[in-house]
């Protein structure tokens, strides 16, 4: 037993070394010691760790340290590409098995593996239902398997695909089981439950390092008109990289054009392309060759650029999930980044209509309950990543203090006669009917669909709004839980408990409208610009996206610290022994450069 601790902590002492020397950190970020260490007593562990936490360096790091080749589950090409190119560039043996490789490059990678020369293997779940390939698999040395975007397993997950079901036949290829290790960014509580059942890991093996990204902004826009919303951020921000996600194909198209002709560098993304040319922008995006991607949610998944400085949504996406994993694609170098979702009452019809689309119609309840919550989000007044953070089951989460919720200063009105009125009219329209029709009644309106309504008293009691506002109001008090919504194909509103004790006057309701802010201009450091563009020469010669080289985080490090020789260079973060030989002359020459002539 004493031998087995010994070893143990003889490995843990080896990982301090594995995070120095090949990723260029000296301390684990919050969480990942922990994790790494459950994984190196031998564990199945769940990691739900937000976006640009760190995810992979829980199993990177313990691979380098085990015997064997670790085998990673991903599930998508792009995916792979990216974090096999990033573990080369730090000098680690790493390689990846998908349709994008002929039989011969297979082979080749396999034999590879056989002998010993690679320590990760990044496979597709799709890939583990070929019998052969798990015959192969089962004669290597195996003591990890990690499974990233676990959440995929789950069917109560917002991504389920059948394919990961196919783990299973994995982790019984081997007399002795390797370790399990499942990563995700976007659980709930549900989802977490499931993965642990399905992946045999104990709930004391559960790690949740939080949901919260602090140098996140979240800002929620409604009524703005939103193209020109678009062109005045691009122009203010034209030095950023940003992604701008829309609804439709349609959509992506339309703005895509838009931004063409105001010449901005712009790329776009969604499904109806062929796959060569997705791939073509998607690799221009990633090399730093245009500056914003318009796309569809089909753009992004394990896409790794790390200076991201915005995401923006054109329009609301139809789930919690979607959302904060496309918006946790900013900032994933720790620094300062806006998410901004611009909202219009229309984005729910529109986001309606594609889940009714859905092949499988046992999931359209399952899906329109997630689109409530999604719209919820962009009419609640509580701080935004607060809400997003508790969706998730983190109830510990006290604010940000920068979305716009919670920088918005103004004074809150007390609107509970208003709410009053509107509990009043649902209630007396028996609390069968949708939001659309309730705010015709309340207005007054003369529509055919509520002539049936006109004799309640409540007919026309807020006719001093529009439809559209009351429609808003209604929204606002869906979204503080004073009104409930029945999902369905029709989804009907009723009062909730909260809303029985606005009625009878025992809880007062207030109200203070979104504050729509207009983004700020960076400012930019010289010597960033010049250590930028060195990256973005450097990245082209070796066909690799800039992010590889060094992130920009690690460029404004080199800023702070303007490190002249090797030994400073290797103080810098995000640098290790492997790319100070391979980079360091060239940027220590341009700060050199830069600080004789200051």
């Amino acid at each position: 037993m004493k031998i087995g601790m010994t070893i143990v902590v003889n490995k843990l002492q080896q990982t301090i070394e594995v995070l120095s020397n090949y990723f260029g950190y000296d301390s684990f970020r919050k969480g990942q010691q922990q994790v790494i260490e459950h994984v190196l007593q031998g564990h199945n562990t769940l990691c739900v760790m937000p976006t640009g936490g760190g995810k992979s360096l829980c199993y990177q790091v313990p691979a380098l340290v085990l015997e064997g080749t670790t085998i990673v589950v991903s599930p998508l090409i792009s995916l792979m590409i990216d974090q096999v190119d990033l573990l080369r560039a730090n000098g680690i043996e790493a390689a990846y098995i998908n349709s994008s490789l002929s039989y011969k490059e297979m082979n080749e990678v396999m034999e590879k593996v056989k002998k010993g020369q690679i320590k990760l293997l990044y496979i597709a779940p799709e890939r583990l239902e070929n019998e052969s390939f798990r015959i192969q698999l089962s004669q290597f040395t195996v003591p990890l398997v990690a499974i990233d975007e676990a959440h995929c397993i789950s069917q109560w997950g917002h991504d389920f695909r059948p394919s990961y079901r196919s783990i299973g036949l994995l982790l019984s290829l081997w007399p002795k089981k390797p370790t399990v290790i499942a990563l995700t960014a976007t659980a709930t509580p549900a989802v977490m439950d499931d993965i642990c059942s399905l992946l045999h890991i104990e709930k004391e093996h559960a790690f949740i390092t939080g949901f919260a990204r602090d140098k996140l902004v979240f800002k929620v826009v409604s009524g703005e008109n939103r193209e020109r919303y678009i062109k005045q951020y691009i122009q203010t921000n034209s030095n950023e990289a940003g992604i701008i996600y829309a609804a439709t194909r349609k959509s992506v198209d339309a703005l895509y054009e838009t931004l063409v002709k105001l010449g901005v560098s712009v790329a776009k993304y969604h499904a109806g392309m062929t796959e060569e040319d997705r791939k073509v922008e998607q690799e221009r995006f990633l090399r730093d060759e245009v500056q914003v991607m318009v796309a569809t949610n089909a753009f992004g998944m394990g896409i790794n650029k790390t200076n991201v400085r915005f995401v923006i949504h054109y329009q609301m996406p139809k789930n919690m999930e979607s959302y904060y994993q496309e918006a946790g694609r900013a900032g994933r170098d720790g620094l300062k980044s806006e998410c901004i979702l611009l909202y219009s009452p229309s984005d729910e019809q529109t986001q309606r209509y594609l889940i009714d689309q859905t092949n499988d119609s046992s999931r359209i309840p399952f899906e329109l309950t997630k689109l409530q919550n999604m719209v919820d989000y962009c009419h609640t007044e509580t701080c935004l990543q607060s809400y997003i953070v508790q969706y998730f089951g983190d109830k510990s989460y006290e604010g940000c203090g920068c979305c716009t919720n919670c920088t918005d200063n103004r004074p809150e009105q007390d609107v509970t006669e208003d709410a009053q009125k509107v509990l009043s009219c649902v209630i007396r329209m028996g609390q069968k009917f949708g939001k659309t029709i309730t705010a015709q009644v309340l207005a007054g309106s003369r529509s055919k669909k509520v002539l049936g309504f006109q004799h309640l008293s409540t007919n026309g009691i807020l006719k001093e709004m529009s439809v559209k506002e009351i429609g808003s109001f209604i929204e606002f008090l869906i979204a503080e839980r004073i009104l409930l919504v029945e999902p369905g194909q029709f989804p009907t509103i009723y009062v909730s408990e909260e809303g029985r004790d606005v009625l009878l006057g025992k809880r007062k309701v207030f109200r203070r409208r979104i504050q729509i802010e207009q983004s700020e201009t960076k400012e930019t450091d010289p010597l960033f610009e010049k250590l930028r563009n060195v990256r973005k020469e450097i990245a082209f010669r070796e066909g690799v996206p800039p992010f590889v080289v060094f992130s920009d985080k690690s460029l404004l490090d080199m800023c702070v610290k303007l490190p002249m020789n090797e030994e400073s260079f290797l103080e810098v973060s995000g640098v290790g022994q492997s790319k100070l030989e391979k980079y360091g002359e060239a940027f220590i020459s341009i700060i050199k450069e830069y600080v004789m002539k200051s």
